[in-house]
């Protein structure tokens, strides 16, 4: 999500307005023909090496909630590039007056926010869930919490189970598709926070950026813990806080003026006392870095390091990786939709592949043995298809929420009367 910027005294008049006392008229002409200035390469416009990182980051989070592999979040952490990514450009954006700012952010995120919202509350109160009747919930605090299906502040509530096991979607569906909106939320606060942060990181710039880890060491850890979901929102801001402002760091060139060597040797000795942290806290799932907070938060900062500071400015992908350029532009512009839906869908293909077994050839059991080894790989395949279909029915809204004409298929390709328009422009 970017925000156009042009730069500007916010004092002077109109230059077409304003007569050049003082200039001859010659003079004045030459200036009025002369072409403007070319821009330096990588001003303005996109950035398509940040875009390809976003790009393998929501590949990432896909593959992870689909697989659960545990190595995933060690390879390359999704989360922590995502938000280094999103503080980049919220830096940039806040050449602008920051209310502004804040509130074109939030008209970006809430829109495709309610559409999925609406579809998850139908889905779940013509499964029976009552959240009056939620003993989870406490009665109506319950119904004052689905606030959060509008607007992130706080965890939206839903039933742990709904529905029966031998029901269309498995009975955890209602947890697997909200699960995901925890980002949401901290996305929000970060939003927020940003004006406040961006302020301390002009001034203070290395105990702004290394404060977050600090944080994590005492909430992340056990040391002070914070109850319920407070707890949760809590230890999130501290956990990716340290990527967020390495955004406002890359967006301000604060990295490149450190010394390559040292921005590297840094990272890579935070990068392992995380892995070290991690080998001495392992969770149920191994070395699942999603469970170990200050691991996540050491490792996630390391890696983002090396990864903006060895950052290129690209304003067209590169080589072999040119051939991407439609899949990465396609999912810079439906970033919100993929990630809202890629679980819900997950879900979905489960109920697709059980007709499978319906299929007359299936009856043997050999047949039936080979289906179900093959179960991951099938919902691997299908899961693509059905993210396409919720970027052709949902990912407009994405369009409508920034302003712009909707578009069904927005992957970068001009064609018929939008060619000719761009041509003729």
């Amino acid at each position: 999500m970017t925000h156009g910027y042009t730069a500007g005294t916010g004092t002077n008049p109109d230059p077409e307005s304003t007569p050049a006392y003082g200039i001859p008229q010659q003079r004045q002409q030459e200036r009025e023909l002369a072409p403007e200035p070319k821009k330096a390469k990588g001003a303005g416009g996109r950035d398509r090496y940040l875009d390809l990182l976003r790009s393998i980051a929501l590949v990432r989070v896909v593959i992870y909630h689909l697989f659960g592999w545990a190595w995933l979040s060690v390879l390359f952490p999704s989360m922590g590039v995502m938000f280094a990514l999103a503080g980049s450009l919220m830096a940039r954006s806040l050449n602008r007056p920051a209310l502004g700012v804040i509130r074109g952010r939030l008209r970006r995120l809430l829109p495709p926010l309610w559409a999925f919202s609406a579809v998850v509350l139908v889905m779940m109160f013509a499964n029976g869930w009552n959240p009056l009747k939620d003993p989870d919930l406490g009665g109506s605090w319950g119904v004052l919490k689905l606030f959060d299906y509008l607007v992130p502040f706080g965890a939206p509530p839903y039933p742990e189970h709904l529905g029966s096991e031998s029901g269309l979607l498995e009975s955890t569906w209602a947890d697997q598709a909200a699960g995901p909106l925890w980002y949401l939320r901290a996305y929000l606060w970060f939003v927020i926070a940003s004006p406040l942060l961006l302020w301390a990181f002009r001034r203070i710039p290395w105990a702004t950026l290394l404060a977050p880890l600090a944080l994590t060491a005492v909430v992340g850890t056990g040391l002070v813990t914070i109850p319920g979901e407070t707890g949760n929102a809590v230890s999130d801001f501290a956990v990716y806080g340290g990527c967020w402002v390495l955004g406002f760091a890359h967006h301000e060139g604060v990295l490149k003026k450190v010394p390559r060597y040292l921005a590297v040797s840094g990272a890579t000795l935070i990068m392992g006392f995380g892995l070290w942290w991690a080998s001495g806290h392992l969770g149920p799932d191994g070395w699942d870095l999603n469970d170990i907070p200050l691991a996540q938060a050491a490792w996630s900062f390391g890696v983002v390091v090396i990864l903006l500071q060895y950052a290129p400015s690209w304003q067209t992908l590169p080589g072999r990786l040119a051939k991407w350029d439609k899949l990465v532009t396609l999912s810079n512009n439906r970033a919100v939709t993929i990630y809202l839906w890629h679980n819900l869908l997950i879900m979905a293909t489960v109920p697709i592949i059980d007709q499978l077994y319906n299929l007359p050839f299936m009856e043997s059991d050999a047949a039936t043995s080979l289906l179900d080894k093959a179960d991951t790989f099938l919902m691997f395949l299908l899961i693509w298809p059905l993210i396409a279909v919720a970027i052709l029915a949902f990912g407009w809204i994405e369009d409508i929420a920034a302003k712009r004409s909707p578009r069904l298929w927005p992957n970068g390709v001009v064609r018929g009367r939008s060619r000719r328009k761009a041509a003729s422009s």
